[in-house]
């Protein structure tokens, strides 16, 4: 009886660690992408996106000083179909690149 409780305990730090690194990963490429997008550049920032963080939902608020990036993603856990976890990044960057 004690296996299939030590099982769950391993799948849910599985996932918490794929979730912290899934996390990291997208602050990244929000970060990136919210200074390209703020010089002008949103091609290359779709670019960055797909590559870095594939499959992420990009959210773009532009302000008058700041433009923002939001980056969602479902958690992927290896061996398991769907968790219903998402994680998600915004990171900003002063508009006009200055």
């Amino acid at each position: 009886m004690t296996l299939p409780a030590a099982l769950l305990v391993i799948v849910v730090g599985v996932a918490a660690l794929e979730a912290g690194s899934q996390t990291v990963r997208l602050q990244g490429a929000a970060a990136d992408a919210a200074r390209l997008i703020a010089r002008g550049e949103p091609e290359p920032a779709d670019a960055l996106v797909g590559r870095l963080a594939g499959g992420a939902d990009l959210q773009i608020d532009e302000g008058d000083r700041l433009v923002c990036v939001t980056l969602t993603s479902p958690v992927a856990v290896p061996g398991l179909a769907a968790t219903g976890l998402d994680v998600s990044a915004r990171a900003c960057a002063a508009a006009g690149g200055r």
